[in-house]
């Protein structure tokens, strides 16, 4: 018997020196957001990144629907898929979890090589709370609904539902804690507290409690952030009911997001409803409450938990898309486009989004399912579809990594084809930076001799390109559909010139020349066509 427990001893040793030699799977760095000189970068893996997006709609959640969704993303070149988890799924039953959709999710995203955005659908989802338990939904009197000013409940849960609040806290506590025990790997980089937060038609809660609540004081944080003063009345007028939503909703959500992150802090948003710029700031014709490009500020006093504020972009007129993005890049809020719709129109924003330094941007409804939701979106997900997406998402995947990397260190810039077919442009230092359209790749529009017929693209709503500023003459340059120049800029020098403009690509962070576009290819601009082309231009003035 001693011989035996000498040699189990023995065995034991060496097989914790056999253990102790095995390389230890190192869990890689959580995601995080960094800022820099009013510039924003998502940092996962430890490095820069770029999310080539695209959202699965609501009811794909499920095990038996992820098969409609990889191949899509597959065939666009997307990195990340953005997909719901909703507390109705997770807690069907209080205080009992399940996260067995979760497990295939996280499974089925790392075989195809892809990272995930997860969209938390509790109180709200679309303004409303249908993705809320049925134990949630069956019982307002813990759960109380907002009230119109005649008494009436509004399908909204209110924000001042303090045991709504509790319960959707914990749910959201359950999946962090899930994540953070079953991601090592960071699978997941982001995570969407809620969804389109806020109430249509009905701009606050005229409950006893929310009216009591109302004719008090502004908070002290609010009354700091904004330099406003006295009642909700006094210091907001005619937006008080508005700004009063707007700061209570912020502030349930920053309960949500704050314990989320005490258990795994990856960066964390919120995405606004928007109803067109017009409805600004009508507090009944828009999502009162949510994120909106008026009431950013409200938001980031109210929640300073939740990293950024992103619109839900379906209105694909031109002047209100740029609109809408230049009101949320900001130095103070990193710029992300979480939905667009997925029509062909709305793929030449991609330029105008990652040319103001966007970090991420994904159409909605990119699946199979067989649910469009025309007329915000496509009538189909069909190759054509998939293709206008594609296209950007291919060139600028190629090199996401340094795409990312260059665009946090250096400015951008990026545009689209406006509804017009107007000429775009912008002043890069010494240098004037323009787009056209409608071109063809050789020659002049105003040329009379050969009276070409219009190109293909003439007359749609395609093309657009983005540029990073890489030293005062050096430029990177991708964009489809469009023909772009580069000439002095107004009040430089006059004998600024083109010296080079190299096809490449990028590997392991350097620059790597396939060829260099002269002649023919630069005698009447760069025209970028329907192929995937990356080019470095460098600038000069001669002597």
């Amino acid at each position: 018997m001693k011989h035996y427990r000498s040699m189990i001893a023995t065995i034991g040793l060496m097989m914790s020196i056999a253990a102790q030699a095995q390389p230890v799977q190192q869990a890689s760095p959580i995601p995080r957001l960094e800022s820099q000189n009013g510039r924003h970068a998502l940092i996962v893996d430890g490095a820069p990144f770029l999310m080539l997006g695209a959202q699965a709609n609501n009811a794909v959640n499920y095990p038996a629907m992820l098969d409609t969704v990889w191949p899509v993303l597959e065939e666009m070149h997307a990195n990340t898929l953005e997909i719901p988890v909703a507390w109705q799924q997770i807690e069907p039953v209080e205080g009992k979890f399940d996260f067995s959709y979760l497990d295939v999710l996280l499974k089925q995203a790392r075989s195809h090589d892809k990272r995930l955005v997860l969209l938390w659908f509790g109180t709200w989802k679309n303004t409303g709370y249908a993705y809320t338990p049925d134990w949630v939904k069956l019982d307002s009197k813990r759960f109380p609904r907002l009230k119109t000013k005649t008494g009436e409940d509004h399908g909204v849960l209110s924000a001042h539902g303090s045991q709504t609040l509790a319960a959707d806290r914990k749910a959201f506590v359950r999946l962090m804690e899930y994540i953070r025990d079953h991601d090592a790997q960071n699978t997941v980089i982001m995570m969407q507290v809620e969804n389109e937060t806020g109430s249509y038609r009905v701009p606050r809660d005229y409950s006893a409690e929310g009216n009591r609540l109302f004719n008090q004081t502004i908070p002290a944080t609010l009354s700091r952030a904004t330099g406003k003063r006295g009642t909700w009345g006094e210091a907001f007028g005619d937006q008080a009911d508005r700004a009063f939503n707007t700061w209570y909703t912020a502030a349930y959500v920053e309960e949500i997001a704050k314990a989320g992150k005490a258990i795994k802090p990856l960066p964390m948003y919120v995405n606004a409803s928007l109803a067109g710029p017009s409805n600004v700031p009508d507090p009944t014709g828009v999502a009162s409450g949510g994120p909106q490009q008026d009431v950013l500020d409200i938001w980031k006093a109210g929640a300073p938990s939740v990293d950024f504020q992103a619109p839900d972009i379906y209105d694909g007129k031109s002047a209100n898309v740029i609109q809408y993005l230049d009101k949320y890049a900001r130095p103070d809020n990193a710029l992300m486009v979480p939905e667009i719709g997925n029509s062909e129109l709305f793929a030449r924003y991609f330029y105008s989004a990652i040319g103001r330094g966007a970090i991420g941007f994904a159409p909605f409804g990119m699946d199979r399912s067989g649910y469009y939701n025309y007329p915000l979106g496509a009538k189909a997900v069909d190759q054509k579809v998939i293709g206008a997406f594609a296209l950007p998402y291919t060139m600028v995947g190629s090199m996401m990594r340094d795409w990312a990397r260059l665009a946090y260190q250096h400015p951008t810039w990026g545009g689209a084809k406006p509804d017009d077919g107007s000429p775009i442009s912008t002043i890069m230092g010494n240098w004037k930076i323009s787009g056209e359209w409608g071109q063809w790749q050789f020659g002049m529009k105003e040329w009379t001799m050969f009276n070409p017929e219009p190109t293909p693209d003439a007359d749609k709503p395609v093309g657009g390109f983005a540029v990073i500023q890489l030293s005062a003459d050096e430029f990177l340059l991708v964009g489809d559909h469009v023909r772009v120049n580069f000439e002095p800029a107004p009040g430089s020098p006059r004998n600024g010139i083109m010296l080079r403009a190299e096809e490449g690509r990028f590997e392991n962070g350097k620059w790597v020349m396939t060829r260099v576009w002269n002649g023919d290819q630069t005698d009447y601009g760069l025209n970028l066509t329907d192929l995937p082309q990356v080019l470095k231009i460098t600038m000069g003035h001669y002597r």
